[in-house]
């Protein structure tokens, strides 16, 4: 199975390393071989969070998702993006931005490429830290049968069931942010409501196409899922995602939104990634080939993730991964005035997913399903 789900990533990677020393010589080889272990470091959970939500698309929508995804994922967002990103917040025609691109220059040195970009930071810092804060808090504003940090998500959980409080939340955020933060207040706040205004509308719109396949409006999660069916973890013959009916297959237009979504996902996570790739070089055609080979192997280990049930074994991994995410989001906003180390963030995905990970190992040693029920005792004690 490793193999079949790495092995044109591994060959990608093969291709690339060979055409960047063949072309550029050993500093191209080795550029591209940091920025692959940047993105990967950057985006592991991102890889966490797809995997829950591609384990609800058919076979089909997967393979679309390894084969038209990863075209966008490399040449629309880690290429394309930042050239229609540059033309537009500088005013140039496209000709002009990839003249610029293929010049090339420092980001000290104004009118570069690179410095031009660097510019449009807290317009992508705002909408990308938007976009993944209202992820986070979609999470941990949802009563959750099995809870990681229970000490904090289980009173989130309960003072989630006001409506629309994750919008109101991110929305107050980023007033802080824009006011405390930005050069530019106006830019930012425009920047950061379109990440919001994004989110809302995706989710709702698959939300509306999978209602058209269920007659019950429990079962609907949205783009976003739930960790493990509430029933389900009470019920001690059958692991959480394991049951047929805790898992629902979506198709059609449903599916489609899930993967505009993903898709979405993808451009929030590869915000800090393509940034931080000008600190390393401002070579724009070894960035794509380095971030596009990294992007590969998250979409590898998210397919990995859902073939081997690993979200099911392990259920906290979720959790870590919203967390990072809600770090992701903090930084990016933060960096809205404040450089942070590339280094620093993706440590702190890292450590979560890790955290997360043995936390999973140690409940597991517990007895699983003995352990979801007892914490879902727990949960309804207290909240009475």
């Amino acid at each position: 199975m490793f193999f079949k789900t790495f092995g044109w990533s591994l060959t990608v990677t093969a291709v690339a390393l060979a055409g960047a020393l063949f072309l550029g010589g050993p500093e191209a080889f080795v550029l591209v071989a940091i920025l692959c272990v940047l993105e990967i470091s950057l985006s592991f959970d991102n890889a966490v969070v797809n995997a829950t939500v591609l384990e609800r698309m058919d076979e089909a929508w997967r393979r679309l998702f390894l084969t038209v995804g990863i075209l966008i994922a490399v040449f629309g967002m880690r290429l394309l993006f930042p050239l229609l990103l540059v033309g537009v917040t500088a005013q140039l025609n496209p000709v002009e931005a990839v003249r610029l691109a293929l010049a090339g220059g420092s980001v000290d040195e104004p009118g570069t490429y690179a410095a031009l970009l660097h510019e449009a930071h807290p317009m992508i810092a705002a909408f990308g830290g938007a976009f993944l804060l209202m992820l986070f808090l979609d999470f941990i504003f949802e009563d959750r049968a099995v809870t990681w940090l229970s000490w904090l998500e289980r009173p989130l959980g309960r003072i989630g069931k006001l409506d629309q409080l994750a919008v109101v939340v991110a929305l107050g955020c980023l007033i802080v942010v824009a006011q405390a933060l930005a050069e530019e207040p106006g830019t930012v706040m425009i920047a950061g409501s379109l990440g919001i205004v994004t989110y809302v509308l995706v989710n709702a719109l698959g939300e509306l196409f999978e209602s058209e396949g269920t007659e019950d409006d429990s079962e609907l999660a949205g783009i976003h899922g739930d960790a493990v069916n509430v029933q389900a973890s009470l019920d001690a013959a059958a692991p959480a995602r394991g049951r047929g009916n805790t898992v629902k297959i979506v198709t059609g237009k449903a599916a489609f939104f899930l993967f505009l979504y993903l898709e979405v996902l993808d451009a929030s996570f590869s915000f800090d990634g393509v940034i931080g790739a000008f600190a390393i070089t401002q070579d724009i055609f070894i960035i794509a080939v380095g971030l596009g080979v990294g992007a590969m192997y998250i979409r590898s280990i998210t397919i990995y993730l859902v073939r081997k049930g690993t979200l099911a074994e392990y259920v906290y991994l979720e959790h870590g991964a919203h967390w990072a995410i809600g770090a992701l989001a903090t930084i990016l906003l933060i960096s809205i005035r404040h450089e942070v180390p590339e280094i620093i963030t993706g440590l702190i995905g890292v450590a979560f997913i890790t955290a997360a990970l043995i936390s999973s190992l140690v409940r597991n040693r517990r007895g699983g399903l003995a352990a979801a029920a007892e914490e879902r005792r727990e949960m309804l004690v207290g909240s009475r």
